[in-house]
């Protein structure tokens, strides 16, 4: 069984769907296969961040209402040689269309298949929050460095563990040292004291972020910037592999020692 993870935040707008699209993508160039399934009902992007907006004919609510299978609605990523998948949300529906159970089932079925499933939440705690973590076996919890993001964050980590998911990871993301340094932004020292929760990556302020997207370009799979190694880091670490947080330090990182490899 692959892992099943839901990717969420609380707070709309910290890049939840970008880190989605990233880390699923890093773990193709570990030699995974995964599978990002967009759980945010009536407002997908997951489909636009990887440039496949016009190969989306099935979603995944009519593979739940058993319209098409599950192959069948899935759509290829172009750059990563067959190893990352996307099932798009529903334009047609909305979250309350969405039956715990069937999404469970189908979850299940599909990690039989993929290393990684990952369900990319809508913001929010309301009923596709529900869906989404509802399966989820794991939980990587996206903040921005500011206090309502990570109140929220907080208020999210909670309603996990109630409901049963207790290994949740944090992404500290669009991480800027020179506001650091001014005091205008919290650390990742901070963030992890308030939340008490492990971090696994921190994602730092990158233009290039922005650029791929607007492309409809997996930024790790394109150009080796800052934001990129620290997405590939975060792989690394879902892999149990210990590596430095480049953003939080000077030294080589590690996507650049992948880049000369390749």
């Amino acid at each position: 069984m692959g892992r099943v993870i839901v990717v969420t935040s609380g707070k709309g707008g910290v890049g939840k769907t970008t880190t989605t699209a990233n880390v699923g993508g890093a773990l193709t160039t570990l030699g995974k296969k995964v599978l990002l399934v967009d759980m945010d009902v009536g407002l997908r992007n997951l489909d636009l961040v990887m440039g496949l907006e016009n190969r989306v004919v099935y979603t995944f609510m009519d593979v739940l209402e058993g319209r098409c299978t599950a192959e069948q609605a899935m759509v290829k990523e172009k750059h990563a040689g067959g190893a990352l998948m996307l099932l798009a949300a529903s334009q047609l529906h909305n979250k309350q269309d969405l039956d715990l159970d069937k999404v469970k089932e189908a979850v299940a079925a599909l990690s039989t298949e993929f290393d990684y499933v990952f369900l990319d939440s809508p913001a929010g705690i309301e009923h596709g929050f529900e869906a989404s973590s509802a399966p989820a076996e794991q939980a990587l919890i996206v903040v921005t460095p500011d206090v309502t993001s990570v109140r929220d964050a907080d208020r999210v980590i909670g309603l996990l563990e109630n409901k049963g998911v207790r290994n949740c990871s944090l992404i500290v993301n669009k991480y800027d040292r020179t506001l650091i340094e001014r005091k205008k932004q919290l650390t990742s020292d901070d963030i992890v004291d308030v939340l008490g929760t492990e971090l696994v990556g921190v994602v730092p302020e990158d233009k290039a972020i922005l650029d791929a997207t607007n492309r409809g370009d997996i930024l790790v799979l394109s150009q080796s910037t800052p934001a990129a190694a620290a997405y590939l880091e975060i792989a690394c670490r879902l892999e149990g592999d210990e590596t430095n947080f480049s953003a939080l330090s000077t030294g080589h990182s590690l996507l650049s020692l992948f880049w000369r490899q390749k």
